[in-house]
């Protein structure tokens, strides 16, 4: 855990996601946290992840934004049961849909993630994401994310089929 936040990708185990892996050579390394009712999470490209010049790359956008709001999807099913996010079980989310809305050209420079539960069940969360640059929404989303792990259930069928 990085002093000061409790970032929710740090109580992931075995996350080897490009954009929210905590430990992935060369991935986003995306950090959430809780800001209230909403999570958060301040990221800055390099210029790797352009699309164009000076403006970021659309699907670097979908992977901040499913990433997330994976990552929340987790952290908020461990508030509703009022526990801490080292603890057990271990619960691992995956986007069921993914729906982004491009407003206007992300500038390749430090951005804001804010997600917020829109409704919550215990095998499916539902998600509003916006993404700002300088306090302005340049994308938004809605996700669903849905539980495909609980460790206290492990079902093997669902990684071997």
């Amino acid at each position: 855990m990085i002093k000061g936040k409790n970032y929710f990708q740090d109580y992931m185990p075995g996350n080897i996601c490009y954009g929210c892996g905590k430990d992935i050579k060369g991935g986003l390394h995306i950090k959430s946290y809780w800001n209230g009712k909403q999570s958060e999470s301040d990221w800055t490209p390099s210029e790797i992840h352009q699309g164009w010049p000076k403006i970021m790359n659309g699907g670097i956008i979908a992977t901040l934004i499913d990433c997330h709001c994976m990552g929340t999807a987790m952290a908020y099913a461990y508030k509703i049961e009022g526990r801490n996010l080292d603890s057990k079980p271990y619960y691992k989310y995956a986007t069921g849909k993914l729906k982004v809305k491009y407003i206007k050209p992300t500038p390749n420079k430090k951005i804001k993630l804010i997600a917020k539960i829109e409704s919550y069940s215990k095998k499916k969360v539902f998600l509003k994401c916006d993404l700002k640059y300088e306090g302005k929404v340049t994308a938004t989303a809605e996700v669903w994310a849905f539980r495909v792990f609980d460790s206290s259930i492990f079902r093997n069928d669902i990684f071997n089929s």
